[in-house]
């Protein structure tokens, strides 16, 4: 039996790609799936689909920059449920693809604000309710401990969140509650698409094949299988790490 099995885990960014592949294998494993996300369009019959394959899921709107939002997140999942066992936040947006001089102070108050302050609030509320323990992972990225050009903005807040995973875990330890980040590089998703345009792309492939050792793009599900592990007992001694999964990104260049 999964050491997943009628778990509780809140799942940030759950209608995106990454969200929605790591919210199946969760569901999968036999956890009850809280899905959030700022859009709601297509949140309620997501989690009838994950209900409909095992325990039950429900979907909850809300704007995570908001604290407000994210404490009755935290609560309505903690009053359905009973408890709070762990969380994937994942939400996230994406760079503007500018120079570090063309940024506008709104164009990185605007990343700042979900990747930064979101987390933030995730992390304050859900420790909070997790009385007896469990485990968070924070979606960081490989250029949460590395740089590329254009990308100051973005760069900046995925550097943020390792600090805030860290942090997190100094605090959670004796708690009972692993704080971990995942570091993922440039996966196949529809916010790849938004900047990068169609990830199908020979484009898109080559530039792929240029920054992984492993010379290709990452698949959702691939992300989503580190995230299960470290939200399970499997990985019990794991905590305040910063785990990539970018396919070599942040390791050397391919000669």
């Amino acid at each position: 039996m999964s050491s997943l099995q009628s778990k509780v885990v809140i799942v940030t960014g759950g209608l995106g790609g990454i969200g929605s592949a790591t919210a199946r294998l969760l569901a999968e494993s036999g956890a009850h799936v809280v899905v959030t996300d700022v859009v709601e369009t297509g949140g309620a019959a997501f989690a009838a689909e994950l209900s409909a394959g095992g325990p039950e899921a429900f979907f909850v709107q809300a704007d995570l920059a908001e604290e407000d939002q994210v404490r009755a997140l935290v609560e309505s999942t903690v009053e359905r449920f009973g408890r709070l066992d762990g969380a994937f936040n994942n939400a996230g947006v994406s760079q503007n693809e500018k120079p570090l001089v063309d940024l506008t102070t709104d164009d990185f108050i605007r990343v700042m604000r979900v990747n930064v302050l979101g987390t933030f609030h995730c992390l304050k509320h859900q420790m909070r309710a997790m009385a007896g323990g469990g485990s968070i992972v924070n979606t960081s990225s490989g250029l949460g401990v590395m740089a590329l050009p254009n990308r100051a903005e973005y760069i900046t807040s995925k550097h943020a969140v390792c600090g805030l995973t860290r942090a997190a875990a100094v605090e959670g330890g004796p708690l009972g509650i692993r704080v971990n980040a995942i570091l993922p590089g440039s996966i196949r998703t529809p916010m790849a698409e938004a900047v990068f345009g169609s990830t199908e792309s020979a484009a898109y492939v080559e530039r792929a094949a240029s920054l992984h050792l492993l010379g290709r793009p990452g698949e959702s599900v691939e992300i989503g299988h580190a995230v299960r592990w470290l939200l399970s007992d499997e990985a019990s001694f794991v905590t305040g790490a910063l785990i990539p999964v970018e396919g070599g990104l942040t390791a050397g260049r391919r000669l």
